[in-house]
């Protein structure tokens, strides 16, 4: 059955779909006063990217960076200038990308812990899968440095973990090493409007690996092994793999490199957009709930043992959530400790936590405009070696698009 409207972004994330049906509340506990704005400048790093989706870098002393295009290649950014050579291309492993509209693609990257040493890095793409129900598959697979030439990859594939997708969307992409040395992985829920597959959904059923974060060690065995610390370690009756579950399109999460806490923009289904702190183990709602709100049953749903969000926002202030970073960089001492995140609407907002341990959002507004949207779309943020942030954004739709901006933010 076809949707009635879609909403299409351009950055691999969510359908917001209108349904024939109404969504009811149960409570907004993100009703505190707003914040003061932040005032912040955009410097462009970079020009002429191709659909960027995500941003990372090694810790290696290179002070590279290195952006994520959604198409299927990864470029550096060194010097102030892009290298005309990726680093790595893998356009002809990808499952097809509609040039108006896609969710799949190249979507994530994660840098080893000891990749200065060993070189190792993995990324996160959409591959074709010729099996009945699906639709593609996700891979997760780890690549090396070039012996060589640093700025460039050894092609060479290994592939860590193959997932079987029945929709095109929802497809999440995050990695991320943890401060334990795991690599977290964000997959969504499967795609379809409303978590559709399975009798409770996949964002609730811990027999698959959809709708979860993932933390696997790539360390001690091949492919890889499971941490011993999982909540599911010992369990025959849950995927091993699974750290934090009930989710919907986690589709960027950070870790703070102070605190280690994992905080985690889930993308919302039709009304609200939510940020999480994950924790181990804990089940955070979708499709029982959407935000603080109940999704389904649409109204006297049962919130025991779920964990809601630190803070939601509706779509009248944004549509859908791309996820931020603490602030930790020595460079700007008033940032300190503010989580700054950015929807895909063009909107930028931060978090900060009170004594009373609640959080409560406010606006950051750049380059003197009288609002918080800068006014091109945010498709993801990232850091630099030194915990400085950037945004990854583009200014026209589809993922073969060559409006791509890397802006760093400044005061």
């Amino acid at each position: 059955m076809k949707p009635l409207a879609e909403f299409y972004t351009a950055k691999g994330l969510a359908l917001f779909l209108i349904p024939v049906f109404l969504i009811f509340h149960v409570r907004d506990c993100n009703s505190q006063a707003a914040l003061p704005a932040i005032n912040i400048k955009l410097q462009p790093v970079a020009k002429e990217l191709t659909s960027p989706v995500g941003l990372a870098a090694p810790h290696d002393g290179s002070g590279r960076i290195f952006v994520i295009e959604q198409s299927g290649k990864i470029k550096i950014i060194k010097n102030g200038a892009v290298l005309p050579v990726p680093f790595l291309v893998v356009t002809d492993k990808l499952d097809g990308l509609n040039i108006a509209y896609s969710e799949k693609g190249l979507l994530g990257l994660a840098f080893h812990p000891g990749y200065k040493t060993n070189g190792r890095f993995f990324i996160y793409y959409s591959a074709p899968y010729n099996s009945s129900g699906y639709d593609h598959k996700s891979i997760l697979a780890e690549y090396k440095a070039s012996a060589t030439n640093p700025d460039v990859a050894d092609p060479r594939e290994t592939v860590v973990m193959e997932i079987p997708e029945p929709e095109s969307n929802h497809n999440g992409g995050c990695l991320e090493f943890g401060p334990d040395g795991y690599l977290y992985i964000g997959l969504g829920d499967g795609g379809g409007a409303g978590d559709k597959h399975g009798a409770a959904g996949n964002g609730q059923d811990l027999n698959t690996l959809l709708g979860k974060i993932l933390r696997i060690d790539v360390d001690a065995e091949k492919p890889y092994k499971i941490p011993p610390g999982n909540p599911f370690a010992n369990s025959s009756d849950a995927r091993k793999e699974i750290y934090a579950y009930g989710l919907r399109n986690p589709w960027r999460f950070s870790f703070d490199r102070l605190t280690g806490k994992l905080f985690c923009g889930d993308v919302g289904q039709n009304k609200w957009e939510e940020i999480d702190i994950i924790e181990k183990g804990k089940n955070y709602g979708w499709r029982i709930m959407e935000g603080n709100h109940c999704y389904e049953p649409s109204s006297g749903c049962d919130t025991k043992g779920l964990v809601l969000p630190v803070n939601e926002y509706d779509h009248k202030k944004g549509i859908s959530i791309c996820g931020g970073y603490v602030y930790r960089a020595k460079t700007f001492p008033s940032l300190e400790g503010k989580y700054i995140f950015g929807d895909w609407s063009g909107k930028l907002f931060y978090l900060v936590q009170g004594a009373d341990k609640s959080w409560s959002r406010g606006e950051v507004i750049a380059g003197g405009r009288k609002t918080n949207d800068i006014g091109s779309k945010i498709n993801s943020m990232g850091t630099d070696e030194n915990g400085d942030l950037y945004l990854v954004t583009q200014n026209s739709f589809g993922p073969k698009s060559k409006s791509g901006i890397i802006y760093k933010i400044v005061l």
